[in-house]
């Protein structure tokens, strides 16, 4: 045992002959056990707390510390409750689930998460607990889904001579099998006779906004129009003009409203729109505004749900007066598997998996600032090649002078490195029509470097842009990162992602670079991110109060979490009101408990 500095306060506290319980942290130093700073008290028979294996530790805070009330003092007070005669927690799952699970009573689990008499008795507690957070949630959102197929009738869609005609002539390349499955998944859906509410999910380029558009005509050839929504501007841009082609070639009237878009253009658009005669309409948060009025909305598209708010989303698929549309969410952010099944639970999940035929995977490769010089010579051979080249610099606050000013220095050295090399830049701080400038000028092929921030996260296709470089890459995150590379490999060269760092970074900025360049797979780096970061830090969810767990834990507890959802889908489908006596508890404990959920589909 180990005190620091601490000689005068044991020989005035330890008094010879008398028998003491000593407990704390032990830890390792020079092959040596060692317990700094322990927890001393006098056994005697009244010492309940000394006699236990496993001895409670409690937070506390510096207001508790200035009154003398420590983590023992805290045990002493929770063994007194738990020893009351009146403690006596209401149970709140029925016994039919308790013993497909083996769990144990809540009462018995309360009392051993604190006082457990074994190890056994501290994990029955933990899995009992643990069990019934991820139980009530997914409970919660089976009970949610069953009640809105109740409500949202769908519209039933015909099979349309659009998608033939795609099919046959106009698609200049053959879908991949996940999207065809993708396809197949929502065809379903809109034939079901209820609304859709579908997360299509896939990696950066794998090709979600054809297999959306597919979809689309499905719509339109039965008579309904279409809409897609993304965040950002540029996306929208990006959208319109990879649809526009097809469309003229179907014969279909697309348009695309943003803030940018001038009043005699919207004017008309919005005629069009009114009247029936536009069949798909591309834009921002502009399409949600109180004028822009659908004849007959039959699919909303949502892209990068994520970036949205969720009124914002519901005033969309709201513009229908008589029946809500059918709606397909999609995000290029891969979501792990425990974080779907609870984040977006109202959900049905889709997910394309494969990357185009003839893309080849990104080569990503570390390096440090003082092989510079290397980096300059491949960057230089690359345009040499009639390739084009990303730098991206971390601007994490747009009002940030420090980022700025990195920005800006970064700018003047690559212009003095490459003095020949016509380039581009790209910020926050640029007006709009700057900001378009430069990126179709970047697109057209007249610069061959864009020095830029993350403002190029989403929303630029350049498909002769092969090599991407992140400067301080230890300052992004790893879903940032996979974005950005995703900005690459979109033409048949090799393409190229170099993260540049510091020599000296923290073990968890190591670990991100080192996942980068491990794995291209970005359901891989989702998970590695989950368990990096946690799920409120991952989705924002600590602010939703959806997944604000006190025991389970999404990074560790996935197959307990699909054991639950499992059981909890089970009971709905029998008895989607919980009306059976023998779930008697888990209805009370729902009522009682008006738990929030994230409605990603709709709002009521």
């Amino acid at each position: 045992m180990v005190w620091f500095k601490g000689v005068k306060w044991m020989k005035s506290k330890l008094k010879p002959g008398v028998p003491y319980i000593v407990y704390g942290k032990p830890s390792l130093f020079q092959t040596k056990f060692s317990i700094s700073h322990p927890e001393i008290e006098v056994l005697t028979p009244s010492n309940e707390t000394g006699k236990k294996t496993m001895i409670p530790v409690y937070a506390t805070t510096e207001k508790l510390k200035r009154k003398f009330v420590d983590s023992k003092a805290i045990a002493k007070l929770q063994l007194e409750l738990i020893k009351s005669k009146g403690f006596n927690v209401i149970e709140t799952v029925d016994e039919i689930v308790r013993k497909e699970f083996g769990l144990v009573d809540l009462n018995t689990a309360l009392r051993s998460i604190h006082f457990p008499t074994d190890i056994q008795a501290k994990n029955q507690a933990l899995e009992r607990l643990k069990f019934d957070e991820l139980f009530f949630i997914q409970l919660k959102i089976f009970r949610e889904k069953s009640d809105q197929k109740e409500v949202h009738k769908g519209i039933i869609f015909q099979k349309s001579h659009l998608v033939h005609e795609f099919y046959e002539n106009h698609i200049p390349f053959e879908l991949t099998k996940s999207q065809k499955q993708v396809i197949k998944e929502i065809y379903t859906d809109l034939h079901s006779g209820y609304q859709m509410n579908r997360l299509l999910q896939g990696d950066v380029g794998s090709g979600k906004t054809i297999t959306a558009f597919v979809c689309m005509l499905i719509a339109i050839g039965s008579g309904f129009q279409t809409t897609i929504m993304a965040p950002t501007e540029i996306l929208a841009i990006q959208h319109f003009q990879g649809l526009a082609e097809y469309c003229h070639k179907l014969g279909l009237n697309i348009r695309l409203i943003t803030g940018s878009t001038k009043k005699s253009s919207r004017k008309k658009y919005l005629e069009e729109l009114a009247s029936g005669e536009m069949n798909i309409l591309v834009g921002t948060h502009a399409l949600i505004e109180n004028d822009v009025q659908f004849n007959r909305l039959g699919l909303a598209v949502i892209d990068e749900q994520h970036r949205f708010g969720v009124a914002q989303r519901a005033k969309l698929w709201q513009k229908n007066k008589h029946v809500y549309p059918h709606v397909l969410v999609m995000t290029a952010t891969p979501i792990p598997r425990t974080l779907a099944m609870t984040l977006y639970g109202d959900l049905e999940v889709s997910t394309i998996r494969e990357l185009p035929k003839g893309r080849k995977p990104i080569k990503t490769s570390h390096l440090y600032d003082s092989s510079r010089l290397k980096l300059f010579g491949f960057i230089q051979r690359e345009v040499d090649l009639g390739r084009q080249v990303y730098i991206v610099y971390p601007l994490i606050e747009e009002s940030s002078t420090l980022d700025y000013k990195d920005l800006m220095d970064g700018y003047e050295s690559i212009a003095r490195a490459f003095p020949r090399v016509p380039l581009s830049i790209l910020h926050g701080r640029m007006k709009a029509k700057d900001k378009d400038y430069e990126m179709d000028r970047f697109a057209r092929g007249e610069t061959k470097i864009m020095v830029a921030t993350t403002v190029i996260e989403v929303g630029i296709n350049v498909p002769n842009a092969s090599v991407m470089v992140i400067e301080n890459a230890e300052r992004f995150g790893l879903s940032q990162l996979h974005q950005l590379r995703g900005r690459v490999g979109r033409g048949a060269d090799q393409s190229y992602c170099i993260l540049m760092a510091k020599n000296k970074i923290s073990k968890e900025a190591r670990a991100r670079i080192g996942c980068m360049v491990a794995t291209t797979d970005g359901f891989e780096i989702a998970e590695k991110d989950l368990e990096l970061r946690g799920p409120g830090d991952l989705m924002g969810t600590q602010q939703s109060g959806l997944l604000d767990l006190k025991v389970a834990d999404l990074t560790t507890d996935g197959e307990l979490l699909k054991r639950a959802r499992s059981m909890a889908e089970s009971i709905i489908e029998k008895d989607p009101e919980l009306s059976n006596p023998e779930y008697s508890r888990m209805s009370r404990h729902l009522k009682k408990n008006q738990m929030a959920t994230l409605k990603w589909s709709t709002i009521s």
